[in-house]
């Protein structure tokens, strides 16, 4: 199977070339403890006049962080050089998340290299958060397609490595969020009223379809909107009311077809029944994040959907720098001064040991 990721086509599991041996989660392990090596020893946090909480920010694990070669920005990246990032536009913290496409290509049916893969994964990702105390937080992966090992990790991830929540995908192979086959791993969520912050990747069906452009730029937005109307129309989002759901990049394309969604749950009857108070409370449930979208149209679009309290403050660093989102934001003209503090501290009111 091939993916993309800015313009680069990724094989099979997208971590070994043809005919290389698996990696070992020992040697994986290894090159963690290498790489946590050189992570900065904890810094103080930045003067600033009112916390910001990035919760779209993405770290590299080393093995990771080693097949950048294709994607540079995961290569090179450094916890020092996220904190610089930061202090440069005044954010106090961020929650760590892995982005595509490697763990995606990884979370199959039982399969054993990606339990490991992501398993170090956040204990890498945990020591970061360790080592830099109030500067970051963790959202642990899941392979969740297989069911036992996304339980198994849950209860690692916030019993033994204390995450502050977990990061998923918008979609996995032809599942959506919504499919019944990630009830278990849902239910287990819910009852721990888990942040779940979901993140877009270009699907199985919508890979290279226009060869002129990157799948991201048109499909993250798709996948998104199809990963929250997922939700909505098979009704897991009634059924989990619990997890706290944040959604990448402003909602994808949400805010210009909610009248297509508000109109079906209407006149459909099937969505009728699952809907019976309409569209609209269930895309209210969820938060969004502004990363990539520091720019007055799509913001004033999302501000007509849900309210300003359920947007929190993204970047998607490293592919964007926090100054653009803080300079962005200011410059829209979109959100009074009062409106900005509550989105720079969305982050906090979902994970209050992030304020301070």
């Amino acid at each position: 199977m091939a993916m993309r990721y800015g313009g680069v086509a990724w094989k099979d599991c997208g971590c070994c070339p043809a005919g290389a041996p698996a990696i070992s989660r020992r040697n994986f392990l290894a090159g963690a403890a290498a790489v946590a090596a050189g992570v900065p020893a904890a810094r103080a946090q930045p003067a600033a006049a009112s916390f910001r909480v990035d919760v779209h920010h993405h770290f590299a694990p080393p093995e990771y962080g080693a097949r950048g070669g294709r994607m540079p920005y995961l290569r090179d990246w450094t916890a020092r050089k996220s904190l610089d990032d930061m202090d440069g536009a005044g954010v106090t913290s961020a929650l760590l998340s892995i982005t595509t496409p490697v763990l995606k290509t990884l979370a199959g049916d039982g399969d054993m290299m990606a339990r490991g893969l992501i398993r170090a994964g956040n204990e890498f990702g945990a020591k970061i958060v360790s080592e830099n105390p109030g500067r970051f937080g963790l959202l642990a992966a899941l392979p969740l397609t297989d069911a036992e090992g996304s339980l198994r990790e849950i209860e690692f991830a916030f019993d033994v490595l204390k995450a502050d929540g977990i990061g998923l995908f918008t979609s996995y192979g032809a599942k959506w969020l919504g499919n019944p086959a990630f009830d278990p791993v849902f239910e287990e969520l819910n009852r721990r009223r888990a942040v779940v912050y979901v993140h877009p990747v270009s699907p199985d069906c919508c890979t290279d379809l226009i060869r002129e452009i990157n799948d991201s730029s048109i499909e993250y937005g798709a996948d998104t909107t199809r990963a929250i109307v997922s939700m909505a129309y098979t009704g897991a989002s009634q059924r989990y009311p619990d997890i706290r759901m944040i959604f990448s990049h402003g909602g994808g394309t949400l805010p210009f077809l909610i009248r297509r969604f508000t109109q079906e749950a209407i006149r459909v009857p099937e969505l009728r029944k699952v809907l019976p108070n309409g569209f609209m409370p269930e895309a209210r449930r969820f938060y969004y994040e502004l990363a990539q979208i520091p720019i007055r149209a799509p913001l004033l679009a999302l501000k007509e959907v849900v309210p300003v309290s359920n947007m929190l403050f993204g970047t998607d660093y490293p592919y964007l720098s926090t100054a653009e989102h803080v300079e962005g934001l200011r410059d829209a003209g979109v959100f009074t001064a009062a409106e900005l503090a509550t989105i720079y501290a969305g982050g906090a009111r979902l994970v209050p040991r992030l304020g301070g």
